[in-house]
């Protein structure tokens, strides 16, 4: 057995120390982090350090790893006894990242291959969620089964964060993770969604194979999958598969759009980087608003937010529009090699930030019409009217975004700052408009 193995066996044995607050209470739990935190302090070396410590705690040999992820948990402990997180969110999250690295780095000792390990971080994250919250419910004499469902839909959620933000950061800044993760799964549960668990299972199927088809595809990298895949288990759970069919139709179609004459993009020098598998990055920021509406037409729905859930299925709209017709714009128009800047019309070469071709252009109003009519077919909520609505708000969102490229990226702002404030725009004008009709009608 491996040091990386012991380490993490003995992280995720301290881990299940967080079952002391729902077996004994809060007193109990921060006595048991105290002792802990204290040993932590005092061991400087020896065995016990070396096998407790990761790389960088060797240059002050002080176990800095172990130390920052008590205090983690201590502060997600604090929420759910000062505030209303959940106890059971507290728990799952501490088992979830603890039990999935530790699943993670057995496969480790098999194989190197990044989709294996990612999955094997997942299943076993998942599973110990489910377990730590069950055991908590069932502690608090509650009925386990029926909460079921969400609590295999918070495990997933977690552990498809947790994965992401293991991939974009250092595997020891796991603390981080443990707030992130906590602090989602607290605002999934106030949303109390209602789902099934065969639904929730199939959510997570479906997801997780249009998430490996585009890894696989390679027109998304190993945290673009992961964002992809969570976005999308977001959106099928709180909004419906016909939101799901909205946001899938944008990767799928931008997703290939980005192989379009690839050869000529790389001749060009405007083609994405790693063959044009795109990161989490540019995932969320082409989804981040989208997620937002997302969450926020569930916590309308809940009766968390005030104002009609109705507005930010045309919030969404709006921003996928734009995030559609961004992206077929500039990677259609990019490979045509008289481009000219939106804000003075002068010719420039291709790849210029804020260049814009009629092809491009064209392009793009196609990419807003296909979400237009994916939202008028399957949202009897959008009629004529709010499909031309969301035409407009993506071919506005389009423009802004060559705006922002011809004026502030590169200085302000960078490519993901300037897809997120294009889908921002094309979100409010979509909301704008909708109201605006509303109240002439």
């Amino acid at each position: 057995m491996t040091a990386p193995v012991r380490r993490a066996g003995v992280f995720a044995a301290l881990c299940t120390l967080s079952l002391a607050v729902p077996l004994f209470g809060p007193r109990v739990g921060a006595a048991v982090a105290g002792v802990v935190l204290l040993g932590a302090y005092v061991i400087t070396d020896g065995p016990l350090f070396e096998l407790l410590a990761y790389p960088g705690d060797y240059e002050d040999f002080r176990l800095y790893g172990l130390i920052t992820f008590v205090l983690s948990g201590v502060a997600l402990g604090l929420m759910a006894t000062a505030a209303s997180m959940p106890v059971a969110v507290f728990v799952g999250t501490i088992l979830l990242v603890g039990y999935g690295n530790l699943g993670e780095q057995l496969v480790r000792l098999r194989t190197e291959n990044a989709v294996v390990r990612v999955a094997s971080f997942c299943l076993a994250a998942i599973a110990a969620a489910v377990a730590g919250q069950a055991i908590t419910y069932s502690l608090a004499g509650d009925a386990v089964t029926s909460l079921l469902p969400v609590l295999l839909f918070l495990a997933a959620s977690g552990a498809l964060l947790a994965a992401l933000l293991r991939d974009v950061l250092l595997r020891s800044d796991d603390p981080i993770v443990v707030l992130s993760v906590g602090l989602l799964l607290w605002l999934l549960a106030e949303l109390e969604a209602t789902i099934g668990t065969g639904e929730v299972v199939v959510a997570i199927a479906v997801t997780v194979a249009f998430g490996y088809a585009s890894y696989a595809l390679e027109t998304a990298s190993i945290a673009g999958m992961l964002t992809g895949v969570l976005l999308g288990l977001l959106t099928i759970v709180l909004g419906g598969y016909e939101w799901f069919a909205v946001l899938i139709s944008f990767f799928a179609i931008g997703g290939l759009s980005t192989k379009f004459r690839y050869d000529r993009k790389q001749a060009l020098g405007v083609a994405e980087d790693n063959n044009g598998a795109r990161g989490s990055g540019n995932v969320l920021g082409n989804a981040a608003v989208a997620l937002a509406a997302v969450l926020g037409y569930a916590a309308s729905d809940a009766g968390l937010l005030l104002g009609e859930p109705e507005l930010f299925l045309f919030v969404f709209a709006g921003s996928i529009a734009t995030a559609m017709s961004d992206t077929l714009s500039s990677e259609i128009g990019s490979v045509f090699d008289r481009p000219r800047l939106i804000t003075t019309l002068e010719q420039v070469e291709p790849g210029t930030d804020g260049g814009v071709t009629w092809q491009g252009e064209l392009a793009g109003l196609v990419g807003a019409t296909i979400v237009a009519g994916l939202a008028y077919g399957l949202f009897p909520e959008v009629d004529a009217v709010g499909a031309a609505v969301v035409v407009a708000a993506g071919v506005v969102g389009m423009t802004v975004d060559s705006l922002l490229g011809a004026t502030l990226e590169g200085t302000l702002l960078g490519n993901q700052g300037v897809n997120f404030l294009a889908t921002l725009s094309g979100a409010l004008v979509c909301a704008l408009l909708v109201l605006s009709f509303a109240l002439l009608g």
